[in-house]
């Protein structure tokens, strides 16, 4: 116990600090701005990896993908297509494959494997990995510059229209792609 006239104990001396909230300021207030704050950074941070991605309309979008079938984007016109670059090489595009997966099994979903070998490579790793969305290959990384694609993973979801909905870099989860594909498919 110290009495007013004796000063606060040093850092690191075992004697317990004041309280900062006072009388009239509750602590959740202070958890409420450092979460803000937290938010804050990670949509600023989300925003400078995503500048240099296609805005506006979807650029264009057609190959063969490994099983030999023309996919061209604009055949998907009327609904929302979520577009995914990915590498086999990437641990976070590794974190995402489940989720991109389970989307493609009820909702359209398009995927550029980007540097990661020839069609048979690629096979291979979607067979060893048990994952089944289409694939095209972009070996020399070309579609992904026409795309402004600089990262992967890049995820990108189309509405309707045929125009770029939302754009996203780095991970994102299942729950948060399908909650952008929702709101492709509500918008006006």
């Amino acid at each position: 116990m110290r009495n007013e006239d004796t000063p606060p104990a040093p850092p690191g001396s075992g004697q317990p600090r004041p309280s900062q909230a006072g009388p009239g300021r509750p602590r959740w207030r202070g958890w409420l701005v450092n979460i803000a704050l937290v938010v804050l950074v990670i949509a600023g941070v989300d925003w400078w990896k995503s500048r240099p991605l296609a805005r506006g309309e979807a650029p264009p979008l057609a190959g063969l993908d490994l099983q030999g079938q023309w996919r061209d984007l604009r055949d998907w016109r009327g609904e929302p297509v979520l577009v995914h670059f990915w590498g086999s090489w990437c641990p976070i595009c590794r974190l995402m494959e489940g989720s991109v997966d389970a989307i493609a099994a009820d909702q359209r979903v398009l995927t550029v494997a980007l540097q990661s070998g020839e069609a048979a490579e690629i096979g291979t790793y979607l067979q060893d990995n048990r994952l089944a969305f289409p694939v095209l290959p972009d070996p020399d990384g070309a579609i992904a510059r026409h795309w402004g694609v600089q990262g992967v993973p890049a995820s990108f979801v189309i509405d309707g229209e045929g125009r770029i909905a939302a754009v996203t870099v780095g991970l994102s989860s299942e729950l948060g792609l399908r909650f952008r594909l929702w709101a492709a498919g509500t918008g006006p």
